[in-house]
């Protein structure tokens, strides 16, 4: 039985790069700026879509400054509100990374999944937290507190895993071991720092989970911290570690791959990494 579903990734640059304007206003133009993509991905049959982290303003990590802690808002909320018609109109799931707050003084690095027919399936909070030069991400987010959840979305089980967790294989694993079919993970990352990582890493996840993989990273360079070029380079990989469609480094663009996940059994049966398992000799994990 055929079981293919395409997949869309979105990367944009921030349109306002002038730190003098309202945070509401930046918001207001990164939203703004993303419709025309997600309406495109619609047109194109896209079934299931992730947008970058931090989709709807800029990166603004590389500052400290508490004017920020005000593009944080309730999950779900507004931009979620704002996503649903679309994702009942394309009949389209959407991953929609924003900036969460839970009270006054809580905030959370998240990602909602909004299903096909418009319902919220949940969230997931960013486990894994940097905190250095250009990436005070401590300053503005707390470790994720809800324990890697997998959705039954209309058209597969898909996790998310955001941009900094990428480096930590552990729950890359937990999200195969709860049945994740495709995993995405929406980044913020700079040239210079991760680009060699960005090419080794996601792959290695990938076959070592025996599932499919988004990759999404934004674009373009960000006033006024100047912190490097976001190289954008957004594509998916299979559980052969096959990476496919990948997207320009300089430029907003939708990438669009159709994913069989028929393949996942298929690689499963051959190298059977969940059988091989040795869980019980694993204890140090947790000890050191």
């Amino acid at each position: 039985m055929s079981r293919k579903v395409i997949s869309g990734l979105i990367q944009c640059r921030n349109p306002i790069n002038d730190e003098s304007k309202p945070v509401a206003e930046i918001q207001r133009a990164a939203f703004d700026h993303h419709i025309p993509f997600i309406e495109k991905a619609g047109k194109k049959g896209v079934q299931i879509l992730c947008l970058q982290e931090i989709f709807n303003g800029p990166y603004f990590c590389p500052s400290q400054d508490v004017r920020w802690y005000d593009a944080a808002e309730p999950v779900p909320g507004p931009t979620i509100e704002a996503l649903i018609p679309y994702a009942k109109k394309y009949s389209m799931v959407i991953i929609v990374p924003v900036y969460e707050i839970e009270q006054q003084g809580i905030y959370y690095n998240t990602a909602a999944v909004i299903d096909a027919d418009g319902s919220y399936l949940g969230k997931y909070r960013k486990k894994h937290i940097p905190h250095t030069s250009g990436f005070w991400e401590k300053y503005f987010f707390k470790p994720g507190d809800i324990n890697y959840p997998v959705f039954q979305t209309k058209y597969a089980k898909i996790g998310v895993y955001i941009c900094y967790d990428r480096h930590f294989p552990e729950g890359a694993r937990i999200l195969g071991l709860k049945g994740a079919e495709i995993v995405y993970n929406p980044s913020a990352t700079v040239a210079g720092l991760s680009e060699y990582l960005w090419k080794l890493e996601q792959p290695a996840h990938a076959v070592a989970n025996g599932y499919f993989m988004g990759c999404i990273n934004r674009v373009g360079t960000e006033e006024p911290w100047n912190i490097g070029e976001f190289y954008g380079s957004s594509y998916h990989v299979d559980p052969r570690g096959n990476v496919t469609d990948v997207a320009p480094r300089d430029k907003d663009h939708l990438v669009v791959s159709e994913l069989d996940l028929n393949m996942i059994e298929e690689v499963r049966k051959v190298w059977q990494f969940y059988r091989d398992r040795r869980p019980e000799t694993y204890d140090k994990l947790l000890d050191i």
